[in-house]
This record gives C-alpha cells, structure tokens and sequence, in this order.
C-alpha cells in the first residue's frame, strides 16, 4: 500500500511565460510557492480475486480490463508510462476541488507517477517528476498547459523558476527570513469563487497568440513583474507594494484573452478592493476558481465579511513537496503458481 501527498500551488507572477510555446522562443520565469493544501493519491497491487484488473475511484468509479479501458486521460497516460503490467487500485483525494486553478491535474499527475514508482520499488526524485509529468501533460497528452504546476507539486517550496529557451528548468528557493515569510504569508487570503473550469481550456483561447506583436510586450511586462516581485520581498522593501505589485499583474494579465476574467469575478475582485484588499488576482489560468488577495491585517475581517458567501481557505507555504507518506509492506498474490511473496514497496 502506497500513500503519496502532493500539494498544490499558487502563483504570484509571470503567469503564461512558463508556456513552452511561448519560453522555448523567448524564454519565462514565474515566482510561485506550494502551498499546504494536497493531493492524495492511494495506490496498492489488486489481488487477482476480482472482475477487473484496474479499479480507479476519484469523483466516479472505474473497473477495467487494461489500461486503454480507463477514461481519465491523466491517470491511462500515467499507468501506460509506468508499464504497470499488475492489477492495480488507486484512490484520489483532495483538500480542494478540481478545476480551480491550484494546479490539481499536475498534482495528481505528478503524485500517481510518485506512487506508481514507489509501489515498483523505485524513489524518484524531484526532478524526474517534473520532467515525467510536464512530458506526459504537454506531449502525451496534448494539453495546453503550463510547467510551473508540475515543478512545484514535485519540488515543494516558495520558489523563483527560470524556463530556458533550452535546457533544464532552473528551481531557485527563495531564501527569506522566517519573519519576512511570515509577514508576506499573513497579508495573504484565498477565497474560493465556486466557478470550475480547466485551466487548458480557458489557456487554449489566448496561449496559442502569445507571440503576437500586440501580445509580445505584455508578456515580456508580466515576465518583468517577476524580478520585481522578487526584489520586494528579498530585499526588505515595503511589503505593500507586493500586493499594489498584484494588482498590476491582474491587470495584464486580463489583457491577454476576455476569457481570463468574467464579470462575476471583476465584481467579487472590486468589493475585496472597495473594503481593504491591495490587489489580487485568480491564482490559475482564468476564468474562475480561487481568488488571491492581499490584505492587510486590520482589514481582514472587513474583506471576510464582505465576501462571506464565498469560502476563504487558510493557508501556509509547503516545503515539502510531493512525499511517499506510507509505504507498507504488502503480500503479492501469484495466481499462477498458487503463491504469496512478500515484498517492500520501497
């Protein structure tokens, strides 16, 4: 029996330059922390007792005969890159809901492909989760996404990326005091809009004009943001500007697709404004999900009663990323020779 948690994440700036389309030109960077609300993914050998070989439960159930049975696209590449020849059953949990802009699909990408190692005897690294999962997303898969969500669900941490037009991503923790953590993390609320949708079809509608002429200075504007935010929180300037920084960058960012934003969003994000908020933005490609904002203390309360019909979620930086957190030993079943041997899923 395997048990892997994976956090999510939340980006701060430089949103849409970590798109291979457009940082395998130009190159992108993105400041970005995990934070500590997770995936679970569960994940055991099936014992030969069942109809099926392959039982998945996430928000509906799936038996199947084989791998090209399964409907979720995520989790038929994830088995079918893993060679898993054995039955299998696998369980997804999470803190929060899918289609919300947290980065869940890297999340449950990257923590089956951690699972599925360690439930084959092998400790992946962070790294090759990273690479593994941004392969299977963008190139097996075909989605129009990003490859900040996979770094972070694997590496864990507050962290400045640097996308190369070619090479490896550059992971660069960023090193604070714990008291500049803590300030920066105490001026931050997340409140959860109720609207889901997927972060490739909302990205599909303005990433593929990213090198437009009109679009090229916006972006490398958002790409500059990253720098600045950077050196507002590392260099103990004041740590308002972060959220004026915010704002700013939502602003640019509503630029590049009317399907980034919606009217009912714009009207959430000016009452949070109107009673304290310095800035904010949604925290995934657009179009709905969790609201960021940055708020002072005093005004907290204010911005929570206003928004109460919302759900504000509490939150914390994560440092861990995705972790093995049980690997039990477990009996394999040999129906063939009428067998059990025990084995180490680690």
């Amino acid at each position: 029996m395997i048990i892997c948690r994976t956090p999510f994440r939340i980006s701060f700036f430089g949103g849409a330059t970590d798109y291979p389309e457009w940082y395998r030109v130009h190159g992108g960077a993105t400041l970005a922390t995990a934070i500590n609300k997770y995936c679970y993914i569960t994940c055991r050998v099936l014992p030969p007792f069942f109809a099926h070989r392959i039982r998945l439960v996430y928000s509906v159930i799936e038996n199947c005969q084989a791998i090209s049975d399964i409907k979720h696209p995520a989790a038929r590449a994830v088995l079918r890159h893993l060679n898993i020849e054995h039955g299998i059953e696998i369980h997804h949990d999470a803190d929060l809901p899918a289609r919300s802009g947290i980065g869940s699909s890297s999340a449950f990408t990257v923590g089956l492909l951690h699972a599925g190692y360690a439930l084959q005897g092998h400790l992946a690294s962070r790294e090759q989760l990273a690479r593994e999962s941004i392969h299977i997303e963008q190139e097996v898969l075909r989605e129009t996404v990003g490859s900040q969500d996979q770094v972070l669900a694997a590496y864990g941490g507050f962290n400045h990326l640097t996308f190369p037009r070619a090479g490896d991503i550059d992971v660069r923790p960023v090193a604070l005091a714990k008291e500049r953590l803590e300030l920066l993390e105490s001026h931050l609320m997340l409140f959860y809009t109720g609207i889901t949708r997927t972060a490739s079809s909302v990205a599909e509608t303005y990433v593929p004009y990213l090198r437009d002429t009109l679009r090229e200075g916006l972006m490398k504007t958002i790409r500059a943001m990253v720098d600045e935010g950077l050196a507002i929180v590392c260099d103990g300037r004041d740590i308002e500007r972060f959220g004026t920084l915010l704002h700013e960058a939502w602003d640019a960012k509503r630029e590049l697709g009317a399907s980034v934003s919606n009217p009912e969003v714009e009207a959430i994000y000016r009452r949070a404004r109107r009673v304290g908020a310095t800035g904010g933005k949604l925290v995934g490609a657009g179009g709905g999900g969790f609201l960021l904002l940055f708020v002072p203390p005093p005004a907290q309360l204010r911005v929570r009663l206003e928004l109460s019909t919302l759900v504000h979620v509490p939150f914390r930086f994560e440092f861990g990323g995705s972790r093995i957190v049980l690997a039990e030993r477990e009996e394999e079943y040999d129906a063939s020779c009428d067998r059990i041997a025990l084995r180490s899923a680690t």
